[in-house]
């Protein structure tokens, strides 16, 4: 296991039919630091959050806090990771408090009452995400960053000190982007240890410690940021050339060019 590692993931492939999705992928995640998956669309981001979760089936070992997360039971499994999917399929007038509340559920008794650790669990999560005052406003009345956020504060609430975020800037102004990258930046310094998947490459450097550079599947590099988000690797996979000065700005690269 790396050492202090509360996620590890050890030659972790899945196969679908015909087709490799992910080949012996090895990755590890402590208290304190972003892991950042990066890759073009298709490289296996997505396929491997899910398959750490538990929602796809895998070959290989995903441990969490150095025990085999199959070997937990689902409810301690869920109080020790949470993931916030790209999508999500939450599309009721729920008051945000109530949205929230849902992570709790792996805590609850075999009633499933609330007790006073759930309620400051769910008023921890809204103050970590400055969601406060949303508490109360029906979540299909938020706007999209909004609703990032409030999801967010629904994976805080579980009490996991793993986060995985599948590109929770997708779509977001720049502004909302930055907020949640802030948010998951001091909650890693509160010793979360967060895998977040990420399309722009300056979110990236502002933001994560390391990087797991995918490619159809397989590892192309892990490491500092500054050794991946470096001129050959990003030419090597995304086809462009980053451009000096321009803040991680690119074009495309001259092989790539019709």
């Amino acid at each position: 296991m790396a050492e202090g590692a509360l996620l590890e993931v050890r030659a972790l492939t899945l196969v679908r039919g015909q087709r490799t999705l992910l080949d012996a992928i090895d990755a590890h995640v402590v208290p304190g630091e972003i892991l950042a998956l990066v890759g073009p669309n298709g490289a296996g981001k997505s396929t491997l959050m899910k398959a750490i979760t538990g929602i796809l089936p895998y070959q290989g070992q995903v441990l969490l806090g150095g025990v085999p997360a199959a070997e937990l039971p689902r409810r301690e499994r869920a109080q020790r990771l949470a993931y916030v999917p790209q999508h999500s399929a939450l599309d009721a007038p729920m008051p945000v408090r109530d949205v929230v509340a849902q992570g709790r559920f792996a805590h609850r008794d075999r009633w499933g009452r609330a007790h006073a650790e759930d309620q400051a669990a769910i008023a921890n999560a809204l103050q970590a995400t400055d969601a406060v005052d949303l508490a109360d406003r029906p979540f299909t009345r938020l706007s999209y960053g909004e609703r990032r956020l409030v999801l967010l504060a629904r994976a805080l609430a579980t009490g996991a000190r793993v986060l995985l975020l599948d590109e929770p800037t997708a779509a977001l102004d720049v502004a909302h982007a930055i907020t949640l990258l802030a948010r998951l930046r001091s909650l890693a310094e509160r010793g979360h240890a967060v895998m977040v998947a990420l399309h722009h490459l300056d979110e990236v450097v502002e933001f994560c410690d390391r990087v797991l550079l995918l490619r159809k599947g397989r590892m192309v590099r892990v490491g500092p940021v500054a050794e991946v988000i470096a001129a050959e690797p990003v030419r090597d996979v995304f086809g462009v050339d980053l451009v000096a000065g321009a803040h991680y700005g690119y074009r495309i690269a001259a092989r790539s060019r019709p």
